[in-house]
Formats: structure tokens, sequence, C-alpha cells
């Protein structure tokens, strides 16, 4: 499940569109500048779970892609498979060692703090989120705290490198730490519509969740 949660707050952060206008050096309006271009984004990553003393519990591997508004699709291929894909309205996760899809809305959670954060103007982002930034040996990180407790995340780290984005961890209240790194990185490809139109496989058990 934790690759859902990450593929929500990432996907739609990424997947709305931005407006900047605020004094130039505040980080959240370079945050904004960094991720208005972003129209889609693709690339292979690597998540990592930790727990609160630095322990790795888990790594996958896959690939994934977003676009503009509201869609994206996450493939794990490794240690085990998995799918996530959102068409912008609902989300589908498909795990096929179980032949079983599970079908939600989009958590309210996101779409009503991240996504509307870096979705709306400077001024609505820095109205929730406590927005700070560091650069070192030619990275950026951007660190958002969540100033409402009714969210999927305490603290969420982006990193970018030359103005893309490289990686990203979340942190949430139970002490674990959810790492992801990206390579081979696409920005702004052309990725097929039909990308994220899932289609549920026949014979799969099907549970929908939240209406």
């Amino acid at each position: 499940m934790r690759i859902l949660k990450l593929a929500l707050v990432l996907g739609v952060a990424l997947a709305l569109p931005l407006m900047a206008q605020a004094n130039p050096g505040d980080a959240a309006v370079r945050l904004a500048n960094l991720l208005e271009p972003v129209k889609s984004y693709s690339a292979d990553f690597e998540q990592q779970i930790l727990d609160d003393s630095g322990q790795r519990l888990q790594k996958v591997e896959g690939h994934m892609w977003l676009s503009r508004p509201g869609k994206f699709y996450w493939k794990v291929s490794a240690p085990y498979q998995q799918v996530v894909v959102s068409d912008g309205h609902k989300v589908y996760l498909y795990d096929p060692d179980l032949q079983q899809v599970s079908i939600r809305p989009l958590d309210k959670r996101v779409t009503h703090t991240p996504a509307l954060l870096l979705s709306g103007s400077t001024d609505a982002l820095t109205e929730t989120y406590e927005v700070t930034r560091r650069q070192t040996s030619g990275l950026e990180t951007f660190t958002l705290i969540p100033t409402s407790p009714d969210t999927l995340f305490e603290s969420l780290e982006l990193t970018f490198e030359e103005g893309r984005l490289q990686g990203l961890q979340m942190a949430d209240s139970t002490g674990q730490r959810t790492a992801i790194g990206f390579e081979n990185i696409e920005l702004n490809g052309d990725i097929a519509a039909s990308r994220f139109d899932f289609e549920i496989p026949e014979g799969a058990d099907v549970i929908r969740e939240g209406g």
C-alpha cells in the first residue's frame, strides 16, 4: 500500500497546473517554477522503505509515467509485480499474484492538500504547508510540512538536479520513511493517452472502496 500512497502524493502533486505569484526568492515560488513546466514525466524508479533508525525494510524497482491532468501509471517489476493506475478520477491497484484489483476514488486528503497546494497559487501553497529550501552540491531540496493533521504524510521532500526532479522522501506518523530515486528521466515526452486506461484482467477479483 505504500507504493499506492506515494503514487497518489507524487502523481497528483505533479499532475495539476501551478501558478507562481509571489516574491521571486520565496521557496514556494521556486518550487512552483520548477514543477510548472512539467506536462509529462517518465522514469525508472527505485523505492526504499526505511524505519525510524534508517534501516531498510523493503526495496522495489519499476517504471512510472505521469501526465497532466491527474493521470499516472506506476509499474513495480521487482521483487514482485504491482500496478497502480490513475485515469484522473479513479485509482486502480492491481496485484497479479493475487489476481486482485482494488478500485478507489482519488484520496481526498491528496486532492485537498498536496494537489490543491501545488495546483493553485503560491500563496495557497504557503497557507497549507511550511515550505523550506536548501541547496547543496547542485541539488535543490524542498521540504513541505503540512499545517493540517489530516494528510498522508508528516513531511515530504522533493529533490531537483539541474531543474529536474531526481528524488523524493516522505515520512509518515509511524516514523517510517519512503525514499525514491529516479533515473532515465524523460520530461514532456509523448505518452499515449491509452497508457492510463486500465482494463480489469479477466477473472480478477474486484474490490471497490470508497464509492
